[in-house]
């Protein structure tokens, strides 16, 4: 019984190229050491066998009709066995008695065809050649000691003892090259078939340019399905798990009912580029699966060690050149020997442990400043070799303002990576750049380092957190506190608590994930793919996976929505029409819908669906502009319009009759009621919550987003509300978007933004009070003036949102939430409340000023500050047990204030503390301690005498490690008059200050 089963290239739209090209072009300029041995051959190799017994593998050399037999140990060429013209594919016995050889001898007329098989007896090197009436494309020994041999009209049996074969089948659609082909042409292009067998020798799969085939040997029964691809089923090669229940053909995984669990993204489709080969001990496949080249640049060879259930890349290994046909594995997995560009290369894959690769503690780093916040930002990372060698490593970022320090060194290193906001502050989202590492004796490719900057005004709301990869969907759960995000590149559901928003839990997908649904009793969550021609499932009581769907043949279901009535999934297929099927979780089966009620069961490629949270219809988006809607009530699709030419953006249903599509709302006919305004940017977010909406916009991945509450009645947003970075956007790999997730216990909402996620309280967007500024002084004594580099206090309303104290050094020019500039410089800040703000005024600004201060409230209004060169105060110090304040004039004699319990005596040294002496040589920068040497000393000196009598100053300058405080030394002169209320003053050219001490002998 023949089965149509159809293929088509996996996803790979502008986007994921711009971004994979960009990894493209880091890795192809990043060095590393080639892995592996190359053993070459002179000729064309198009098939191998290993011979574990005799250590040694057999190469069927093409153009230079031979066996190349070369060591499994050190890969030297022991000896060649020559045999009939064009060896095409070669096969060992179970008990290594025999060892079959194919050859492809299909030449065009007048000359005779000569395709044939040879059998040669290895223990006597007796060998025979037999006759073929058709090309053979393939051959492969089965656990039972036949060989199943593949020819272009015929499946057959071939007995290697007796020298017979026995019809299992006819080929159809089958055309066999002729020979000569034009130069530069490969084996395995010419004829076009590979055949492998599981470890045990019980399955035999193979692949050709139209079929793909599975031969159950001991029960001997054989089954096709038929196939087309768009690219080629390229590299030409079949590899087959230990106990044969999945096989890797061309770029694709499949179940033993040939069922595609997995793709290889992008394939270039090249039939003599690249191998793979599964390792079931270990769970692992190693492949080469090109891809084309990004902007005429080609990726150096590679070979891909990833998950062997759904192809998740865990590492890249530089390959010395690409691999070309067939890989086997040593029965202890230690060992790959593949077919090659020069012949046969050596891939000690078990030692890979043992070889120097670079490591990164981490994928992502997040750097987040804003508008006030100038200050140099530094993370560090950590590089490792696991094999702990000290290996050589270079670093680079592709953005100007990053800096990294050591940019260049040996493992283990920690790294510090730095980025200046100010090179950045024209940006009021979050910017993506990317640092690549290279490493001359690594054999690994590390995938660059990304570097997200995010700069944000006080008004943007939120608390953005990241999270590493490519995020594609984010759904809350509708009974429980926690929500889940989809992370396409790792293949990944990550489940996050909706009260600490921490990850608790990692759910296993298969390829390339689009899109997030749960069951309409809650009870499952289910995943849909594009690589994939299943739907995961978990149980969400436990979060344990709960197996798969099995969708049609050649059906890719990119999204998934359960009404109360029917799941449905829309998919992708590769065929002529794009379908719709319905899931039927008794048999974990679905099954394509014969038709859409009166309409033909035909939508776009990208297609997403919404189900109402009351179950009562499911909405159905086309990147096409097309809209259908399916009734749970009628079980049938009622309605389908196409009033757009394309649709982007967000999809959502409501339990209300209202849907929204891009930026439209629609009634419950799908009619267009209104268009959504678009001066923040496209609707990339939309979310029904009771009668109202919540609404994200996007301009730009690198500006801020806009969260909104939505009428629908109206459909007018209200309180529009900046938050501190950008929802995801589409592309043009998912034109649909859902980036909203209320959280079910209404404490808040999760944001699916371009650095992670952003939270936002439920009432985000709540009216806050604009600041005002009623009075500035200093904060030694509250008085004024004030002056560069001096300590102030700011009073007013409503100055912060919080009360906040930064521990932080240097001290932030953000806190809060707020921000206080002085002619647009940032003030390094200690507290803040609503009522006070405790700062240190720039070293750089004086004269006539304007004060601004920024909170998430809005913009106060100008306050106009004059700052004196200099304005010496002394603090004050509260005094024990008593609400009276001193002088913070200390004796050194006993380290004591100075008071009238602790006069001041002749002859004392006096430590006096105080704040506004302006700037410094050698200069400082605000915010920052004062440093011990050089200790900074004011520009204009002071003069300090007590009852008019000049002291000697013996020190003047910043305390060492205060900030903004000064410390002025001095010792009392014997002509110091004594009393009860001595005038102490410090002057500084025309500006002073006086105090009150008392005076005794």
């Amino acid at each position: 019984m023949w089965n149509r089963c159809v293929h088509c290239k996996p996803m790979m739209g502008a986007l994921m190229q711009s971004a994979l090209g960009l990894a493209c072009l880091l890795s192809s300029s990043a060095s590393a050491a080639p892995f592996g041995r190359v053993v070459a051959l002179g000729g064309h190799a198009a098939d191998l066998a290993l011979d574990e017994r005799r250590g040694v593998v057999y190469v069927a050399n093409f153009t230079a009709n031979r066996i190349d037999v070369v060591s499994a140990a050190d890969g030297l060429v022991r000896s060649s066995m020559n045999v009939a013209g064009q060896p095409s594919s070669l096969s060992l016995s179970p008990d290594g008695k025999y060892l079959a050889v194919t050859h492809f001898g299909n030449f065009a007329p007048p000359a005779p065809p000569s395709n044939a098989l040879t059998v040669i007896q290895l223990d006597t090197g007796a060998r025979q050649t037999y006759a073929l009436a058709a090309a053979p494309l393939g051959i492969c020994f089965g656990v039972d000691g036949r060989a199943l041999l593949v020819t272009a009209s015929e499946f057959l049996l071939f007995d290697p003892a007796l020298g017979t074969t026995q019809m299992l089948e006819t080929v159809a659609g089958v055309v066999a090259k002729l020979l000569p082909q034009p130069p530069a042409t490969f084996p395995l292009q010419i004829t076009a078939a590979a055949l492998n067998a599981s470890a045990d020798g019980a399955w035999i799969y193979g692949l050709t340019d139209t079929l793909r085939f599975r031969y159950d040997v001991l029960n001997r029964v054989l089954s096709a399905v038929a196939y087309t691809s768009t690219p080629a089923q390229g590299p030409r090669v079949v590899s087959v798990s230990h106990d044969g229940s999945t096989f890797t053909a061309g770029w694709t995984l499949s179940a033993r009912d040939f069922t595609v669990l997995a793709q290889f993204p992008n394939p270039l489709g090249s039939l003599n580029l690249g191998s793979h080969a599964i390792d079931s001990l270990r769970g692992r496949i190693y492949a080469q699966v090109p891809e084309p080249p990004v902007n005429g640049v080609t990726a150096p060879p590679a070979l891909q060690i990833t998950d062997s259930d759904n192809l998740t890349v865990r590492a890249r290994i530089q390959l010395p050149e690409n691999l070309a046909g067939k890989s086997v594995l040593s029965s202890d997995g230690t060992m790959m020997y593949a077919l090659s560009d020069s012949g046969l290369l050596l891939l000690p894959v078990g030692t890979l442990d043992r070889a120097r690769q670079i490591t990164v503690s981490h994928e992502d780093v997040l750097f987040q400043s804003s508008f006030c916040d100038r200050r140099v930002l530094s993370q560090e990372i950590t590089l490792t070799d696991p094999s702990g060698a000290q290996t050589d490593f270079s670093l680079s970022a592709n953005l100007p303002g990053i800096t990294i320090t050591p940019a260049q060194g040996v493992t283990p290193a920690r790294v510090r990576i730095s980025v200046d906001p100010n090179a950045f502050q024209n940006q009021k989202g979050t910017l993506i750049g990317s640092i690549a590492i290279r490493s001359s004796a690594a054999v690994n490719l590390p995938d660059p380092i990304r570097v997200l900057i995010n700069v944000k005004e006080p008004d943007q709301r939120g608390l953005a957190l990241p999270v590493p990869g490519r995020l594609v969907d984010i759904l809350a759960d509708p009974v429980r506190d926690r929500f889940f995000i989809l992370r396409q590149d790792r293949n990944q559901v990550l489940v996050f608590d909706g009260a600490t928003y921490q990850q608790t839990a990692v759910l296993r997908t298969a390829n390339t994930p689009t899109q997030l649904a749960i069951s309409f009793d809650r009870r499952w969550l289910f995943v849909g793919h594009h690589n994939s021609q299943i739907i995961s499932m978990f149980d969400l009581e436990t979060l344990e996976p709960a197996g798969f769907i099995r969708m049609p043949a050649g059906h890719y279901p990119r999204s998934v929505a359960a009404s109360g009535r029917a799941i449905l999934a829309a998919s992708r297929v590769a065929g002529p029409k794009h379908q719709i099927s319905r899931v039927d979780l008794t048999t974990r089966t679905a099954t394509a819908l014969p038709n859409l009620g009166v309409y033909e069961n035909d939508i776009a490629a990208d297609t997403m669906l919404a189900a109402s949270p009351n179950g009562s219809s499911i909405l159905i988006v086309q990147a096409n502009g097309a809209l259908m809607l399916y009734n749970a009530n009628a079980d049938s699709f009622t309605i389908s319009r196409k009033d757009f030419n394309a649709l982007t953006g967000a999809y959502a249903a409501s339990s209300f009759d209202q849907f929204v599509a891009g930026n439209w709302l629609l009634n419950a006919s799908l009619v267009p009621t209104r268009q959504l305004d678009t001066g923040t940017g496209n609707t990339v977010g939309f979310a029904f919550v009771d009668d109202f909406a919540f609404r994200a916009t996007s301009a730009a991945a690198s500006r801020p987003g806009v969260l909104e509450r939505v009428r629908l009645d109206s459909g007018q947003g209200t309180r529009a509300t900046r938050i501190v970075e950008s929802p995801v956007n589409s592309d043009a790999t998912m034109a649909f978007t859902r980036t909203l997730a209320p959280l079910y216990s209404r404490r808040a909402i999760v944001a699916l933004t371009v650095s992670g996620f952003t939270v936002l309280p439920w009432d985000y967007d709540a009216a806050v009070a604009p600041p005002k500024i009623e009075q500035i002084v200093n904060a030694a004594d509250f008085t004024q003036p004030v002056a560069p580099g001096g300590l102030i206090t700011v009073f007013g309303q409503d100055l912060s949102p919080i009360n906040a104290v930064s521990r932080q050094i240097p001290l932030p020019t953000a806190l809060g939430d707020s921000c206080l500039t002085v002619n647009g410089v940032p003030v390094p800040m200690i507290f803040v409340s609503s009522r006070q703000i405790n700062a240190q005024l720039p070293f750089t600004v004086e004269g006539n000023t304007t004060v601004i201060l920024r909170t998430p409230g809005g913009v106060s209004d100008n306050y106009n500050l004059t700052i004196w060169p200099a304005a010496p105060r002394v603090f004050r110090t509260r005094l024990p047990a008593s609400d009276q304040e001193a002088p913070t004039v200390l004796r050194a004699s006993n380290g004591s204030l100075a008071t009238l319990a602790n006069p001041i005596h002749v002859g004392d040294t006096l430590v006096i503390y105080a704040t506004g002496l302006g700037k410094t040589f050698p200069a400082i920068d605000a915010g920052i301690p004062a440093p011990t040497d050089p200790s900074p000393q004011p520009l204009l000196p002071p003069l300090v005498t007590l009852g008019g009598v000049p002291l000697q100053v013996l020190f003047a300058g910043l305390a060492p490690g205060q900030i903004g405080v000064y410390q002025i030394n001095v010792r009392v002169d014997a002509r110091a008059p004594t009393g009860l209320r001595i005038p102490l003053e410090i002057r500084q050219g025309n500006y002073a200050t006086s105090l009150e001490v008392r005076v005794v002998d």
